[in-house]
């Protein structure tokens, strides 16, 4: 009994002195370093916006058309016997240069005879009146004797006029676009010759949506009226011609007057002058190029201006609030471009939107902000 009693003691007093030693290597160990709490909210840059005056540019494209084009007509019937070598594809010709002749002597012969038909009733005429006045001659004959002479002189006129139409020519300086006849060739009146074009403007269709026309200061239709034509917006035309980028300046000289039933869009009208430089010494601007036209907008005020890529899907916005918590927004973008959207209502000067993509975006997200330039 007293040896289990002394074995009992002994194992307490081994277990007392594990506990006791225990105690003291935790007293002796250093506390673990405290840690500085970490704030985890995420950091965004912002812009803070603010009011703008701006001057749109509206963005176009047409083909480049000639403003006269005429397709030439045989007006009398008749041999061509001679061409000028500028009637060609290409050629250029100056106002009132004879392009191509039809053989002239059937007309000439048709002159003679008017000619001495005129003369004939003349002497009539003046024979009739001497005897009305000699009172030999009723009043109705002498009045037949002057509408004979009339009608002589008429047909003077009308062998003139045929006589002239042999030869082809055009009251402006041009170019031939096509060629449809040739020489020894017989033609009857009506017959297309060819089609040649002035070479004094060009004219480009340049489409623009209800929204460009908010913003560009077009000439209306009364006052082409009032005025016979009006120079418009300042246009800047590009293209690649030989490899090489080209401009030219243009004016809208007016509006076609009407919006396309089919695609919605009003078409401006802008003019070159001397589309290939015939009297300068410019690039020339051969009809048929297709270019780009950017179109001198109309002033805007109070416009807020935000890059574009802060927009998200086609008008929403992330503000941050006073307390710099995520504010999502529906935004009015009245116009945008490849680097700038602006806007017109949903936002106010002095808010500040984020400009740094945040993979997650939700309202009342906490942010901690740094602020960029806008």
């Amino acid at each position: 009994m007293l040896r289990i009693i002394v074995r009992i003691l002994i194992g307490v007093v081994i277990l007392a002195f594990a506990v006791i030693v225990a105690i003291v290597m935790t007293s002796m160990k250093s506390p673990p370093p405290k840690k500085e709490r970490v704030d985890r909210d995420p950091l965004v840059d912002v812009i803070v916006l603010e009011h703008m005056t701006t001057s749109f540019e509206i963005h176009s494209q047409g083909t480049v058309r000639p403003r006269t084009e005429t397709v030439l007509s045989a007006e009398v019937s008749g041999t061509i016997v001679s061409i000028s070598p500028k009637f060609v594809a290409g050629g250029v010709f100056r106002s009132g240069e004879v392009l191509m002749r039809i053989d002239p002597t059937n007309y000439e012969v048709a002159l003679e005879q008017a000619d001495a038909l005129v003369l004939q009733r003349t002497i009539e005429h003046e024979g009739a009146k001497k005897l009305r006045s000699q009172g030999y001659r009723a009043e109705s004959e002498l009045a037949s004797a002057t509408a004979a002479l009339a009608a002589a002189k008429a047909e003077r006129v009308r062998a003139q006029r045929n006589l002239e139409r042999t030869s082809i020519r055009l009251p402006y300086e041009g170019m031939v676009r096509a060629k449809e006849t040739d020489l020894g060739q017989f033609v009857n009146s009506g017959t297309r010759l060819g089609v040649v074009f002035a070479t004094d403007y060009a004219e480009i269709r340049l489409p623009l949506t209800d929204m460009d026309l908010a913003y560009v200061d077009l000439p209306g239709a009364a006052e082409i009226a009032r005025s016979g034509g009006t120079d418009g917006p300042a246009v800047t035309l590009l293209a690649t011609q030989k490899g090489k980028p080209d401009e030219w300046a243009a004016k809208i000289v007016r509006t076609e007057g009407v919006v396309d039933e089919k695609s919605r869009v009003t078409y401006a009208v802008a003019s070159v002058v001397d589309p290939y430089q015939l009297h300068g010494g410019g690039n020339s601007m051969p009809m048929g190029t297709f270019v780009a036209a950017t179109i001198q907008g109309a002033v805007a005020e109070n416009i807020i201006r935000v890059p574009r890529s802060v927009i998200r899907g086609s008008d929403e916005l992330v503000f941050v609030d006073s307390e710099n918590k995520l504010d999502i927004r529906n935004v009015q973008i009245v116009r945008s471009d490849a680097d700038y959207a602006y806007l017109s209502g949903g936002a106010a000067p002095g808010d500040r939107v984020v400009i740094t993509v945040l993979e997650t975006a939700v309202n009342g997200l906490k942010v901690r902000i740094t602020e960029a330039g806008n």
